[in-house]
């Protein structure tokens, strides 16, 4: 077993300036891989998700989804209206590695901490922006939120049924996407830095980062005449991918099917009305609905567990369609031990997710809870002299 502090990035301070979701979820990365997170947050109020709920739960007077996203990290409570404060704050600058900050284009500047004036004091440093659509353009000054990005991405036009409009993930999938984008940046540039000793300015964008999403099937759109996507009427699962690419409805749940010829699907599923486009892989995509609501038939003729006992010894890849209470008491997510117990002395106990990494065969687990706002002010004034 391989101890904890023999995780790569142990020893790093990473001061994280940053709310929300995309600056949290980088910094929520880097802290799986070892770094030190000091969280920077307002005397009153602190980080504005603290307040943003997904349901009515709440634990210890904070959301569950800031929770999830500042586990095991600290929190600096820090007045950037107070001279004392920001003069703190630099000291603080000056001996880290890494600032993540995702505050408004020009916001920053105001504060008198962009990339050079923090370079001037610390030249070493790593430092992270993440804005919603970049530093330059008439959408500078929007709101850089999830689902307007997904808005202005794209993206919504390959969710869906085709009669459906434009359909939103339902995830903040540009929070998590420019998080792990800036992550990976910030890890390149410790590499560079463990080299050369010099710091770097990591930026990507919420819009950056869902456009990067799309690479695959943009770059379709970009060489065949621009024709913009259409997804199937029936049960649509990929915009791009012929028939039987979707999910099928059984007689206990669904059937999620994958790439697959439709004349080996014909003889597995015994459907002689597939005959006609056996032979003819364009039609595949052509008809693709016409296909899929024959499969759609067949497949809601019986059990879940019947057509996976059918399809999977003949190596068809496909499988059942799972609801977390599924999924966490499957054999297959068990085996993982992705969940952990986070835990802070006021009786705050939150069961939540681990790193998705494992390194050296270890996967890192902490059992620190979120911090309260500036509970660790005191500490870190002291170590840092503040």
């Amino acid at each position: 077993m391989h101890e904890e502090n023999e995780l790569p990035l142990a020893g790093l301070v990473v001061v994280d300036m940053s709310q929300f979701l995309s600056g949290p979820y980088c910094s929520l990365r880097l802290m799986d891989l070892g770094a030190r997170v000091i969280k920077i947050e307002r005397p009153d109020g602190g980080d504005l998700s603290r307040r943003l709920y997904l349901s009515d739960t709440e634990i210890g007077g904070d959301s569950t989804i800031f929770h999830a996203i500042n586990r095991a990290k600290e929190s600096l409570a820090i007045d950037l209206k107070d001279e004392a404060d920001v003069a703190a704050l630099k000291a603080l600058l000056a001996r880290a590695d890494v600032l993540i900050q995702n505050f408004r284009p020009g916001v920053i500047q105001r504060l008198g901490l962009d990339y050079e004036a923090v370079r001037a004091i610390n030249p070493r440093i790593v430092y992270a922006s993440i804005s919603g659509y970049g530093e330059e353009g008439p959408w500078v000054t929007r709101p850089g939120q999830d689902l307007l990005a997904q808005a202005r991405s794209g993206v919504m036009w390959l969710n869906g049924d085709e009669a459906q409009g434009p359909v939103p993930f339902g995830l903040a999938v540009g929070d998590m996407l420019a998080g792990a984008a800036a992550a990976q940046g910030i890890l390149a540039a410790l590499v560079r830095r463990g080299i050369s000793g010099k710091g770097s300015l990591v930026e990507t964008s919420l819009l950056e980062a869902l456009v990067d999403f799309q690479f695959e099937v943009l770059t379709t759109h970009l060489n065949d005449g621009r024709r913009l996507p259409k997804r199937s009427d029936f049960r649509s699962a990929h915009a791009y991918l012929s028939a039987p690419y979707g999910v099928y409805p059984a007689k206990d749940g669904y059937l999620a099917i994958a790439m697959t010829p439709i004349s080996r699907l014909a003889q597995l599923l015994e459907m002689p009305q597939l005959a006609p486009y056996c032979d003819d892989p364009s039609s595949w995509f052509s008809a693709r609905d016409e296909i899929k609501t024959l499969i759609a038939e067949r497949i809601g003729e019986n059990t879940v567990g019947h057509w996976l006992a059918v399809l999977e010894p003949a190596d068809i890849w496909c499988a059942r369609v799972l609801n977390w209470n599924e999924l966490l008491e499957s054999d297959g997510f068990r085996v993982l031990d992705m969940l952990q117990t986070v835990n802070r002395e006021d009786d705050v106990s939150i069961l939540t997710t681990r790193s998705p990494l494992r390194v050296n065969g270890r996967r890192a687990q902490v059992d620190r809870a979120a911090p309260r706002i500036g509970e660790h002010s005191a500490s870190i004034r002291e170590e840092f002299g503040l």
